[in-house]
């Protein structure tokens, strides 16, 4: 008696759960978001062996979002901004130059143009107007071809090139989205890009010797957000069924 009566009671329970997760997850697959953003791009790699914000160059973004349930969301992204270094701002401690950049005296400049696909994981809901919570903080991943246009130089043979070259990232990292409105949003987000290349900066290729071919390029993009909420409201059976009612 005792079994059956727990039976009954856990069936009710994931009946209500996965109607409620049902509910929430048709509210979500009818919105979704076209936005814009400004930004830095910045490089790492041999010319910028870790992550300087002085090299954050200029970058604008525009992206689709499309929310399958309430915490996870689709989204496509277009990315382009500039990127510069340069082993003359590659320092060790107290200052000091280092030999191979001191030795290289090499520099970098161009720009990525990037189209990826990522999937975000929103930590909470944020588009109920009823609630008083109206932003939430996200993680995303995802993959994204880059086209890069590089120009690099310096007075060691093989440095005066410039290399337009296809290649692979994969973004991942964290943002926040507020809702300002029913409509209107504001996003904040940073991310690292990991290219399957080494040839970013030229370097590897133009002077194996002066460069770590096991050491891959990165480039990150850092920016802020504005984006437009479209709702589709579902039409029931019954006015499908029956268009006069719509009169």
């Amino acid at each position: 008696m005792i079994n059956s009566t727990s039976q009954k009671a856990l069936l009710t329970c994931l009946v209500q759960v996965g109607g409620a997760f049902f509910a929430c997850s048709t509210s979500a697959q009818n919105t979704s978001e076209l936005g814009i953003g400004l930004g830095g791009l910045a490089y790492k790699g041999e010319l910028s062996p870790e992550y300087r914000i002085a090299n954050n160059r200029p970058a604008v973004f525009a992206f689709y979002r499309k929310d399958i349930s309430i915490p996870i969301t689709l989204r496509a992204n277009v990315a382009y901004g500039m990127l510069r270094a340069a082993d003359a701002n590659v320092t060790g401690e107290n200052n000091n130059a280092l030999p191979l950049p001191a030795f290289r005296q090499a520099s970098m400049s161009g720009s990525v143009l990037e189209a990826a696909g990522i999937v975000e994981y929103n930590f909470l809901e944020y588009r109920n107007r009823r609630d008083k919570i109206h932003f939430t903080p996200y993680v995303f991943a995802g993959v994204a071809p880059f086209l890069s246009s590089v120009k690099t130089d310096g007075p060691q043979p093989g440095f005066k090139v410039s290399a337009t070259r296809l290649g692979f990232a994969i973004p991942a990292g964290v943002g926040l989205k507020l809702a300002l409105s029913r409509h209107w949003n504001l996003g904040l987000e940073t991310g690292a890009r990991k290219a399957f290349t080494d040839l970013l900066d030229n370097v590897s290729e133009q002077s194996p010797v002066l460069a770590n071919k096991h050491d891959q390029d990165w480039y990150f993009l850092t920016g802020v957000s504005v984006s437009y909420t479209f709702y589709k409201i579902p039409c029931p059976e019954s006015y499908k069924q029956n268009p006069k009612l719509l009169r």
